[in-house]
């Protein structure tokens, strides 16, 4: 019976690896496919920057639960940037970012909505993680606050 659910444990965890190559195999395809050619040859890529990386709510009263605030950048490369995912360390936290792209010099927003209804108050600190085409793909982005009785 012990071999049998060790075999079983083994063979589970070799799939669960397999799975994770092809997912990771997938999205290297797919983002080589965003790369623009220039007439020269070279790549063209796109480039987010974040005016800040951290946004700060303050103090808050647990009777207004929700909160919300803008995350901006610029697409400072030479390629058309495009935000894939936006995902948040909690539900209570939703992030919102338009799905078009953002053209070379032009600037985005990220909003994110804090609801703090029904949570314990006190200090908490929150992270979306941002996935997209840029040449730095993953940005994380920090939301922290108080909520107070």
């Amino acid at each position: 019976m012990k071999k049998t659910l060790i075999l079983f444990c083994l063979s589970v965890l070799v799939s669960a690896g397999t799975q994770v190559q092809a997912q990771t195999q997938k999205h290297k395809t797919v983002r080589s496919e965003v790369k623009v050619t220039g007439a020269a040859g070279a790549e063209n890529y796109a480039e987010i920057k974040f005016d800040t990386l951290r946004v700060n709510l303050g103090k808050f009263a647990s009777s207004t639960p929700v909160r919300k605030c803008k995350y901006t950048f610029t697409n400072t490369g030479s390629a058309p940037l495009i935000i894939n995912q936006a995902i948040a360390s909690c539900g209570c936290t939703v992030p919102n970012y338009s799905k078009q792209p953002v053209k070379p010099g032009e600037r985005g927003i990220i909003e994110v909505t804090y609801d703090g209804t029904g949570k314990i108050p006190g200090h908490f600190l929150k992270t979306i993680t941002i996935r997209s085409n840029a040449r730095n793909e993953v940005v994380r982005l920090s939301l922290e606050g108080t909520m107070t009785d």
